[in-house]
């Protein structure tokens, strides 16, 4: 590993490599995420370009040297951390927008460029990109967990915004997966094959991504409900009635509770179990659609139904669940942690799971809350609990697994969209089963056969 640090630090620059504590602390620790351990990368690379990293790939493949890409440090479930060690790869010098095709609606990014800071910088092209993770997500790590948002349930996910990527692979060699136009028959899916793969395969130094018109309006209603499970049961009617929401999202009373403590937004909300709806389209179009949802929410016992008349209303009736995970997080004190995951399940049993995970976190008489994105089946629990009391933390463990168990016994999935890295691992062999987790095994040994690149993460390093 000095042999490594010596040779990039002479080969590129002093400056590209640090070893400060407080960079590998950073870059191995999330207060963001589940799965903490107490292992650390030994150094962190900061490369400006595509050829540098190759290079330290090279060095690091050279001196077999474990390689971890960085990019918002905002994953949940362990996705960067280094539990061997290693060279962390953080890419925040790489966070140009290299060139916006508005004619072929589509930009390529380097992997540091937040979702959020391209769309305010193409806006007046008219075009935006619709996935909308957490605020402080990047490119490079919204491909390697192939992340969503609020807006899935109309635009998808990651994948399918991916046109092409620039990878280094494991030994240094640098290759783009596909051309630029829309649709493509050449050859194997390589651009599929990298979304997802949480820099286990090669790392993403440049994203060429799909683009979409912003819509003509868009508006934002809230509507509240006596129980979780009658919000739940709206949700899917909504969705079996094939009305194109933008958006809709699920808050119990907890979530409502917490958002109204920590005084995150302007306003108060009713602490009930509440859905969020995104409306978008043209202005007529907007309007049947919000009517027919109102109708649809009257048949399960809705209370309240806001919608917004203009911007600034739709921003305030967003602001709540986009301050969600924000104002759980503001809620801890000393000793104390936020356990969130998700699952996510077929929308004929999302009322069945949320309603049996919520009154098992109910039992554990902790602050726990449920919220997620109900249009596509996905969502989340997030528990406050002591982390300094063993016993409450095995009980809070128990619960969680016990939620992730009852959605694969569903035909779900163990993550809908926080990837696996080392939280998740033994539940993905469940999901999928031995074989295709082999298989899995041979395409990574293909790419990486010193499985170096983020070694541990999604499946266990052959013994």
């Amino acid at each position: 590993m000095d042999k490594a640090i010596v040779e990039l630090r002479q080969g590129i620059s002093e400056e590209t490599i640090s070893t400060e504590d407080e960079d590998l602390k950073a870059h191995g620790y999330s207060e963001w995420s589940t799965t903490n351990i107490d292992s650390l990368p030994v150094a962190v690379a900061y490369p400006k370009s595509t050829d540098e990293v190759a290079h330290i790939v090279k060095v690091c493949h050279k001196y077999r040297v474990p390689i971890i890409p960085f990019s918002g440090g905002s994953s949940l479930e362990g996705n960067f951390s280094a539990p061997y060690g290693g060279m962390s790869v953080d890419f925040s010098y790489m966070d140009q927008i290299v060139q916006l095709h508005e004619a072929d609606m589509d930009v390529v990014v380097q992997p540091a460029v937040s979702w959020m800071s391209l769309n305010e910088q193409i806006k007046d092209s008219g075009l935006f990109f619709p996935v909308d993770p957490g605020p402080s997500a990047k490119i490079g790590g919204m491909v390697g967990t192939n992340c969503s948002g609020t807006n899935a349930v109309r635009y998808g996910t990651m994948k399918e915004w991916v046109v092409n990527l620039t990878v280094v692979l494991a030994d240094g060699t640098i290759i783009k997966t596909r051309r630029r136009p829309r649709k493509s028959s050449a050859g194997y899916n390589l651009t599929s094959l990298f979304v997802g793969s949480e820099g286990t395969l090669g790392l993403v130094t440049e994203v060429t991504l799909r683009l979409t018109v912003i819509p003509q309006q868009t508006s934002v209603a809230v509507v509240t409900f006596p129980s979780v499970r009658h919000a739940a049961a709206a949700a899917s009617q909504v969705m079996r009635a094939g009305v194109p929401v933008a958006a809709m999202e699920i808050m119990d009373e907890v979530q409502m509770h917490v958002v109204n403590r920590s005084g995150s937004t302007s306003r108060r909300w009713k602490e009930v179990p509440t859905l969020f709806f995104k409306f978008s389209g043209t202005k007529a179009g907007v309007k049947e659609n919000i009517q027919l949802v109102e109708d649809i929410a009257k048949v399960h016992m809705s209370g309240e139904f806001d919608f917004a008349q203009n911007t600034k209303e739709a921003e305030t009736l967003w602001s709540a669940r986009k301050e969600a995970l924000w104002s759980m997080l503001a809620m801890r004190e000393k000793g104390c942690e936020v356990w969130s995951t998700d699952v996510a399940v077929p929308l004929s049993r999302l009322s069945d799971i949320i309603e049996i995970s919520k009154r098992e976190m109910d039992e554990l008489g902790l602050f726990a809350s449920v919220l997620g994105h109900v249009g596509d089946g996905n969502f989340h629990e997030s528990i406050l609990y002591d982390n300094t009391n063993p016993a409450e933390r095995e009980a809070v463990e128990s619960c969680v697994h016990a939620m992730v168990d009852r959605a694969l016994d569903m035909e779900g999935t163990c993550t809908g969209e926080h990837g696996v890295g080392l939280g998740k691992k033994k539940y993905l062999v469940k999901e999928l089963g031995l074989d295709t987790i082999g298989v899995m095994r041979n395409i990574k040994a293909s790419l990486d056969p010193l499985w170096l690149l983020n070694p541990g993460k999604i499946m266990d390093i052959p013994s």
